[in-house]
């Protein structure tokens, strides 16, 4: 696709993407981006050969002269975003807005062979695309709008390489190239992040992490990871390492965690989520939580994972109150369900680059 190749290409983009269905002429592009008209002119023609932009009627102006407005078109694109948790794997196909248009669950054991999960994230994701874009066959190729795939799981994780470390609870994976296993047996371009690390880029496009601001996404399911957003964009570290919040130490001489230490944030919450106590595992997180907005001073904290959703009320409460309790004489950060889950930010991992939101 053009925008791939074009910076401006995707300034325009990602105009269009924000615009929605009420569509942006031409010199509101212009304007809004910096570029010429005549350069905008230019790259609008291409998106629309390519069949990624279209016209959408006419808007007066002050000059007189109604201008025409563009749009962009939803279904010229689809990426597919898979999240691997340790029991489950859920799939979505988005198109280029990031609406859901297909979706698929199924039982996932991550501690199996290595073969064994890419064979089931590539039957998921070819059903996927046979059910909604009548692409049968492998590769995936096949489907001439679909992007890629992004691959969501547990750190720690090489992003850059999609190349997997010692996912806790799972040292088998240490070492192992699930990128490029995936390229291969599905054909089409794959990446891979951490789950906490899609679910913030998938928030931070969406504008829930209040436009160019911080905030962090703290995932708590089957784990306890977060995903940071610093000045708008994710934030992964010179080793794509930040994030693992689930193993920062609270108690010294606490309980073993499956990593190693004593202790652990992760293995504190996850005990008291096992005992019935919620209300503890709120206080637990919230500590962490307030932890990050000391030492981090971001804008928001956003709460997510099946075990947070399945009573979301109780673990928003338990968390404000640390960091109300933490604020120190100024205003706490706010704390806040995310909408959205770990599949549809790793799509984001695919369509962010098209729009310039991101390197995938």
């Amino acid at each position: 696709m053009l925008a791939l190749r074009s910076h401006n290409a995707a300034l325009v983009l990602d105009l269009l993407r924000t615009a929605g269905s009420d569509g942006i002429s031409r010199l509101e592009l212009a304007e809004r981006t910096g570029l010429t008209p005549q350069a905008v002119s230019k790259i609008t023609a291409r998106l629309r050969e390519e069949g990624l932009a279209a016209e959408a009627g006419q808007r007066a102006s002050t000059g007189g002269k109604p201008r025409t407005v563009l749009r962009l078109v939803p279904g010229a694109g689809h990426a597919i975003g898979v999240h691997l948790d340790r029991d489950e794997l859920r799939a979505v196909l988005v198109d280029l807005i990031g609406t859901v248009v297909g979706e698929r669950r199924a039982t996932l054991d991550l501690g199996a062979r290595a073969e064994v999960v890419v064979g089931a994230v590539a039957r998921e994701a070819e059903c996927l695309v046979a059910e909604r874009l009548e692409a049968s066959g492998t590769p995936l190729a096949h489907a001439t709008s679909l992007l890629g795939l992004g691959v969501a799981l547990p750190g720690p994780l090489d992003h850059a390489r999609g190349v997997l470390h010692r996912v806790t609870g799972f040292p088998e994976w240490d070492g192992f190239p699930l990128r490029s296993a995936l390229v291969q047996r599905l054909g089409v371009p794959v990446v891979v992040d951490k789950d906490t690390n899609a679910a913030a880029l998938g928030l931070a496009v969406a504008g829930h992490g209040g436009g160019g601001g911080s905030f962090a996404y703290l995932h708590l399911s089957t784990g306890l990871g977060a995903g940071l957003v610093i000045g708008g964009a994710v934030h992964r570290g010179a080793r794509t390492g930040a994030g693992e919040f689930g193993h920062q130490v609270l108690q010294l001489d606490g309980p073993r965690c499956e990593c190693g230490n004593r202790g652990c944030i992760e293995t504190l919450c996850l005990g008291a989520v096992a005992r019935g106590e919620i209300a503890e595992a709120a206080r637990v997180l919230g500590e962490g939580a307030a932890n990050l907005v000391a030492l981090l001073d971001i804008d928001l904290v956003l709460l997510g994972g099946r075990t947070v959703t399945a009573t979301p009320d109780a673990f928003v409460r338990g968390v404000a109150i640390v960091l109300d309790a933490r604020a120190r004489g100024v205003m706490p950060v706010p704390v806040r369900i995310a909408p959205g889950g770990v599949a549809e930010g790793a799509a984001q991992l695919l369509l962010a680059p098209l729009f310039g939101r991101g390197d995938g």
